[in-house]
This record gives structure tokens, sequence and C-alpha cells, in this order.
């Protein structure tokens, strides 16, 4: 792997650690709640992928350093499938099995819906007047 392009998801990685752990920090769940900063941030991260790939991929198609630091690193450690999971098995031990479940299909759901938000979102700005009008698309059209 080019030294560059492994210093630019470190940053990345750092930095989205560093801002999911202050946020955890900032609003931590107590035992036996619904873990919403986790999934506030896995949610938002998605959202914010999908509007990030729509730009590095479909309008500017030449992303350097940007996919690497903010796709992979930024939001690759900003959101996090360990501490949902961790989430998830704290709830089942605490016997909390409905939150357990809302939690895991909440997650998906949610997760899948600010994808297709942000795809959707990020297409329509760039397809405005002014904007860039044909993309070289590696993702499905919304309709």
């Amino acid at each position: 792997m080019h030294g560059r392009v492994l210093a630019a998801v470190a940053l990345g990685g750092l930095l989205g650690g560093t801002a999911r752990y202050g946020l955890a920090l900032a609003f931590p769940t107590p035992a036996g709640s619904f873990p919403l900063t986790t999934f506030a941030v896995n949610v938002s991260g998605a959202f914010l992928l999908a509007l990030l790939l729509v730009y590095l991929v479909e309008v500017r198609q030449r992303a350097g350093y940007a996919r690497p630091f903010a796709a992979v690193g930024f939001l690759g450690s900003y959101t996090t499938y360990s501490t949902w999971m961790f989430d998830t098995d704290r709830l089942l031990g605490g016997g909390d099995h409905t939150l357990a479940l809302l939690n895991v299909l909440g997650s998906l759901l949610a997760g899948l819906a600010a994808t297709v938000l942000g795809l959707a979102v990020g297409r329509r700005v760039t397809a405005r007047p002014g904007g860039p009008h044909r993309f070289r698309s590696r993702f499905r059209r919304m309709p």
C-alpha cells in the first residue's frame, strides 16, 4: 500500500474515532437504555458516506486522498460495528431483549434509509442547473 494513502487512512481514522469517542463521552448511554449515541453516529455516518461517495465517485471521479482519508479513515472509524454489537450484547445480558432487537433492526433499517437518502440528496444537489450534468456512476441511480 502506498505510504501516503496509508497515512491518509490513519489520520482520518484518528479523527473519526476521536469524534465518535467524544460523542460517547458527551452523551453516555445509561445501563438498560437504548444506545442512542451509537445509533445516531452510525446512521449519520451512513448518510455522510453516501453524500461523500456521490461527490467523489460520480462527480469528481478522481478523489486523490479524499476517499482514503474521509470515507475509509474518518467515516470508517466514526461509525462502528463493534460498539453497535457491544451495545446489543449489553442489552441482551441485562434481559432487555426488545431493546436489543430494536437496536439491531432499527440500526439496519435506519442505516439503509440514511444511505438511500444520502445518495438521493447528493445526486439532486449535484444535478442542479450549473452543476455537473453527467455522471459516470458506479452506483444504481435513484428513479
